[in-house]
Parts: structure tokens; sequence; C-alpha cells
């Protein structure tokens, strides 16, 4: 049975509801989830597979999330993997949950390893009672006197010779391992079948039938096994949901396609990558001009370029490849074009650990490039805020003719995971004055591009328009567009483009509380930390949620001062939560509220955030 979400306000659902693009104060919201008045249920099991990159790790990841997702069942997934071009451990774990999940846990319940690396690397993972599937005659396993003490079950299954006997490459050892999961847990094979089959459709006949003979011999040598090994977990499928399984970079390219994007420029940088991957699998059947350019300095121009012609036009990068951005990131500023940015960040500084995830690049959005300007920063918290939020980002470029900068993470943009369908009546397309018609122009009599208007949003003509004629400039200018460095122009310019940020503070509101807004202990955090957070305070005693709330940020510029303030002043207690050494976030909360968060929950080992330790720390506090 689904969480059930109760609004506790008259106002709508999400802000992409209300017609006039206006968000209301704030959206108080509890999660209640069914059967535990004293403990909540926690994840089901946890499931991980480990090898050598080229082994199809991630592959044997989707398809057993698939599996699961088929059965009934909630999912979510994690990659980890070296920076390395090839070769290195690679790893891929799914959680299973009867209700929505949105982490990572802690601990596995099964461990399916490939090679001895995995077993080293991953057997302290496993929970007590919990299970290693290996190859005994590929793999060495040597438990620790504190291993041996968890009551561990050794599933031992000759992957390699039946990957064999199955006609087919000894990468199949993964499937073999998943149809001895399969068994393992209890469910049909005809459930790991059907994926399979689906998975694998646009391969040869013969293939797909050498796959699914290997899953089977898996799960027949499982099956025979299952008496000796008594191993406790046992699922039951049930219907299966109607959802999507989709990563963070799914939903948002989505979401773009939504709002009308008509190009897409980047330059594949982890963890954006797959945001290129996907739209340009997608660009014929779309419509939409998908362009790999050569450097992110080009990638940055060829979007200026392309929005400055009137095209909907998103970018996409991580930190590394937004520093090569920045100085285009001011000429978007001054010269007042919409411009949508995709930063899925890294742990930096420099290269940091490509492949990892942290929220490190929060200040250095904030104030990229030279000179004051107006920008707006977004930080959706999970699959469903990257597809809805980003087609409001376009709404917002367009009408307040700035650059939107979208903050994800590894964490957000690469974990896959199941959710509802989205639903395109929440989205409509508001190109604010960014498209002036021919008629519109023609009716006035001076065309004036950077015309000082009272909510500092001047009209915008598109080249080719008839009248629409000014100067795109990069130096400061006046009304038409040429260069001016008067003092009582600059004033009147920088004034103008000020009002547009005091116009869109007034009409965006990033602050979202959920739970009993009169509890004693406000949790904090902003983007990818929602999904941990919610899940470790679904785990708490019904009578210590009623005293706990959570408040999100996921719209970090303009910061929601008054919401923030308002909640954390009624609060007794708080706890900031972030991904990041320095508590980027609690120093904006700070400079923009007073209010200094004195405890702090941060992590900064490129790992994601579990639930577990969360709760732990809630509960040290409560």
């Amino acid at each position: 049975m689904r969480n059930e979400l109760l609004v506790h306000s008259l106002v709508p659902r999400s802000p992409f509801l209300v017609p006039d693009g206006i968000c209301y104060t704030i959206s108080i919201i509890e999660s209640r989830a069914p059967g535990a008045e004293t403990k909540m249920a926690r994840y089901l099991f946890s499931w991980k597979i480990g090898g050598e990159a080229g082994f199809g790790i991630k592959s044997a990841g989707l398809m057993f999330s698939k599996m699961c997702n088929r059965a009934g069942f909630e999912v979510f997934g994690y990659d980890e993997y070296p920076s390395l071009i090839r070769g290195g451990h690679n790893s891929h774990q799914v959680t299973v949950s009867k209700t929505p999940v949105a982490s990572t846990a802690e601990n596995i319940d099964i461990l399916v390893a490939l090679n001895t690396e995995t077993i080293k690397r991953h057997t302290h993972e496993l929970s007590h009672g919990g299970a290693l599937i290996y190859d005994p005659a590929t793999t060495t396993v040597t438990l620790s006197p504190q291993l041996r003490e968890r009551n561990l079950k050794l599933v031992a299954v000759p992957l390699a010779a039946m990957t064999r006997q199955a006609l087919g490459s000894i990468v199949m050892r993964n499937i073999v391992a998943l149809g001895a999961t399969q068994a393992l847990v209890s469910l049909p094979f005809g459930i790991l079948a059907g994926v399979i089959k689906k998975t694998l459709a646009h391969k040869q006949a013969e293939i797909v039938a050498a796959n699914v003979k290997a899953a089977k011999l898996g799960f027949d040598e499982v099956s025979k096994q299952l008496e000796k090994l008594d191993f406790k977990l046992k699922l039951e499928a049930t219907t299966q949901p109607e959802e999507l399984l989709l990563t963070g970079n799914d939903a948002l390219s989505l979401g773009a396609l939504a709002a009308g994007m008509q190009m897409y420029v980047a330059y594949p940088m982890t963890p954006s990558s797959s945001i290129l991957h996907y739209l340009a699998s997608q660009a014929v059947s779309q419509k939409i001009v998908v362009k790999h350019a050569e450097d992110e300095i080009s990638v940055i121009n060829m979007g200026l370029g392309a929005s400055h012609a009137g095209v909907r036009t998103m970018i996409g990068t991580s930190g590394g490849g937004f520093s090569l951005m920045v100085e285009s990131l001011g000429l978007a500023g001054i010269t007042e074009t919409p411009l949508v940015i995709v930063e899925a960040q890294r742990p930096g500084p420099a290269t940091g650990l490509p492949t990892w995830t942290e929220q490190g690049d929060l200040r250095f959005v904030l104030h990229a490039a030279q000179g004051e300007f107006p920008r707006i920063v977004v930080a959706p918290g999970d699959h469903e805020e990257c597809f809805y939020m980003t087609a409001e980002a376009f709404n917002w470029a367009d009408r307040y003719q700035v650059p939107v900068i979208i903050l994800t993470d590894k964490f957000l943009a690469e974990s896959v995971r199941t959710v509802l369908p989205f639903d395109p009546k929440r989205v409509w397309i508001d190109r604010g004055k960014a498209r002036m018609s021919d008629a519109a122009i023609a009716r006035m009599k001076d065309y004036q591009r950077y015309r000082v208007a009272p909510d500092g949003i001047s009209p915008r003509s598109i080249p080719g328009q008839k009248n629409g004629i000014y100067l795109a400039n990069s130096d400061e200018h006046d009304t038409y567009g040429f260069s001016n460095e008067e003092s009582a122009n600059r004033i009147a310019q920088v004034r103008k483009r000020a009002a547009k940020f005091a116009k869109a503070s007034e009409e965006i509101n990033g602050a979202k509380l959920y739970g009993n807004p009169r509890a004693r202990l406000t949790v904090v955090g902003w983007g990818s930390t929602k999904g941990p957070i919610l899940d470790a305070l679904s785990w708490l005693p019904r009578r210590m949620q009623r005293k706990i709330n959570f408040l999100h940020i996921n719209v970090v510029w303009p910061f929601p001062s008054e919401a923030v303030h308002r909640i954390l002043k009624r609060s007794k207690r708080a706890l900031l939560i972030e991904n990041n050494s320095t508590a980027q976030l609690g120093g904006l909360i700070r400079q923009q509220t007073g209010i200094y968060m004195e405890h702090k929950m941060l992590k900064f080992d490129g790992r994601p955030l579990y639930p577990l330790d969360i709760k732990e720390r809630i509960l040290s506090m409560h």
C-alpha cells in the first residue's frame, strides 16, 4: 500500500498547478504510512551485485529492479564505480520496499559476488542472516570471526559453468545470478524470464534463449538448496503497479521535453552525461536538436546563440565544465538571455571524485561570473521534482529573462527508482515577454530592448522580427543595446536587472515543510537529501513523528527567507543535513535570516546519506 500524503492547507499540492505562476508561502505535508503505530517498517531487503567493469553489473541491477517492480514492489537502485575509462570494481545496489523508497540502504541482505574483490569489499555490509551468492570455482570466501557470527548463508552456484552450459558468454554470469536470486527470495521464475525477453528483445532469438536458459539454471540450482539454506526472506508477488522506472536524469530530460525544449547542448561529463545520451536517442522522434559540442565553452555559447534566436534551450555539465562556462554565464546575465543550465554536482575541487556524489557547488553557482546579475537556482529533491521543476525552469528563464541553474548531484542524477507516471497536464508553457508578436512590436513606435520597465522585464524581440532590431552587447548598454558608460545609465540598468530578481522573489518560494508545523525539532536539507531524510523520518515511531518535521529547500535562489525564518523560529531545535563539509546551506540560512544552524550532520566522503544514520542522529537529539 502506498504512503498517503495529506496536505494540511488549502493551497495547491504543487506550485506548478497555480495558473498565475505564483507559489504560495508554504505547503505543509504529513507522510502517513499504514500499519505501524510504534515502529515503522523498514525496507524489505537490499540486494547488491559487484564485479569487474564490463561484466554487466549495471544491466543486472536494472533487470533486478524491473523484476521486483513487476512483482509489485517499489525499488531504488544506485551505482558505484571508479573514475576509470575501463576496468575497476563496479557495484549496483537495489533497495526493495512495499512502500515508496527514495534512498539506498546502509546494509545489504543479498550479495552477488562475481569476483573475489566483491567479497573483500562488501561482505562486511551483509546483515545478520544475509546471503552471499558466489561461484566457488572462481571466487574465494574468507570470513572473519565477526562475520561468522552473523549466520551468513553461503550460496554456492557454478556461475561460469552454467553460462557454458547455456551456450552463452562468460558475461552471462550476471543472468545466472539473477535466476539464483529469484529462487532465493521465492519469486516465480516467469517474472524474470519476462524481464529478460523484454530487455533483450532487440537481440537475436538464440541470444535471448541462451539468457533465459542461463537464468533458469541458476534458479533451479538454488531451488534445490533452499531447504538447507533456511534463508528467512520470502517474497510474495502482488499486482504490478503502473509505475515508471527511471533515473533522475531521465526524469529531468522528460521534464525538458514536456516544456517544449527545442535544443540541448552538452559535453559529456559525469554525472550529467546520460541526459545527453537519452535526449540524443529521442532527437528524431521529438524533433529536437541535440549537439555534442567540443568543450563546455562552446556548449554555453551555442546555447546562448540558440536562445537568442528564440529557441528554448538547455545545456548540461558538472562542476568542472560549469567552471569553463562562467564568463558566458555573465554574458547571459547582461544580455538578459534566458537559458536553462543543468549542473550535476560531484566532489571537487579539480577532478576530485568524478564518479561519486556531493553537494559542494551551491555557493559556486550562486556567485559564478563577475559582477552582479539575477539568476535562479533550482535544486530538485527527487525524481518527481526533477520532472516538474525542470519544466518550470524553462518558464522562469523566459519569464524573467535570466539563466536558471538546475543543481542535481550524482546520487539524484544516476539513481533509478519507481515513480508514478508524470502528469503532463501539470506542465504548461509560459514564455512571458520572451517572444513578442510581430504585431506587438509593430505597435511600438520606438522599440527599446532594454527599456526600463517597472518590473525590470523589458520587451524582447527575436532576430528577424520587423522593427525589433537591437544590439545584444556584452558591455554595459543603453535601452537600445549600444555601449554606454554614463553613470545614470549604469545605475538604471543595474536597478532594472535587479528588479527582475525582486519580482521573482515575490513569486517563487522554494520552501516545503513536511510533517507537523508545530513540531519541536526541524530537520533542514536541500536538493537530494530529501529522499534519505523522509525515509529516515518514516521509520520513527508515530509518537515521535508528530514531534519532528522536515524543511526542504528546492529553490535555493531566490532564497525563501521569510518562510525559512518563520519555521526555524517556531521550532525549538533544528538539525541541518548536507552532503558537503562546510554547511553551505547553513551559511546561506545565516546570511539570509540571521539564524545560526548549531546542529549539523555533514557527509562528504562521496557516498550518499543513509536513512539509518539520519535516524540515529535525530534520536540523539530528541
